[in-house]
């Protein structure tokens, strides 16, 4: 059970965190998984992921139950099998399609973790980043860039900024940390600057 505080209104409770189902072929970022998750249950903020028990997903979610945390799985009925729900969490919600599962996944989350991942990871973080400039949400947004993993990303937001896709007045919010141990810091700085409460996506 863990000790934390209980949470001021502007208090970081829950992060969702968006990463590979699979373990990727470089071993520090699964070491940065098992990072942030004990760093997480240590802070009594809880997970909230795509409740599978593989890769990085399963990396985070575990070393969270491990520190004491609690974890909150959200995962489609097709990928009970193929992802390995991780039957530990203490809650754990079974949804009919992907597009609940993220919607869920962004009414229960105070803010947002980007880590290593493939194509749902990307566009996961590109949904949370496009919903943010149409002002639908104020909840920060981080991405890790561990080993410079999510720099081709960032490149190419700059390249769609030069070629005049990007403006000013619709400018893109996201916070970019190399360190996992910044992750935690980054957002509690985010989420106690801003007392508004955030926007509900309309989808």
């Amino acid at each position: 059970m863990t000790n934390a505080p209980a949470p001021t209104s502007n208090a970081l409770r829950s992060v969702c965190v968006y990463c590979g189902s699979s373990p990727g072929i470089d071993p520090d970022h699964v070491e940065a998984a098992r990072a942030l998750g004990t760093q997480m249950g240590r802070a009594g903020v809880k997970l909230v992921y795509g409740g599978g028990s593989n890769g990085l997903m399963g990396a985070v979610a575990r070393a969270t139950l491990d520190a004491g945390g609690q974890v909150l799985g959200i995962i489609p009925e097709f990928l009970k099998n193929k992802e390995r729900m991780m039957a530990d969490a203490q809650e754990l919600i079974v949804v009919p399609d992907m597009h609940t599962r993220k919607r869920m996944m962004f009414e229960r989350a105070d803010a947002f973790v980007a880590l290593p991942g493939g194509i749902g990871t990307l566009e996961e973080l590109v949904e949370q980043l496009t919903w943010a400039q149409l002002g639908q949400h104020r909840k920060p947004i981080v991405i890790a860039n561990l080993g410079g993993f999510w720099s081709p990303l960032r490149d190419l937001l700059d390249h769609m900024r030069q070629a005049g896709f990007i403006h000013a007045a619709n400018r893109i919010d996201y916070i970019v940390t190399e360190r996992v141990d910044d992750i935690l810091p980054r957002l509690r700085e985010a989420v106690s600057a801003d007392g508004r409460q955030p926007l509900r996506p309309e989808l």
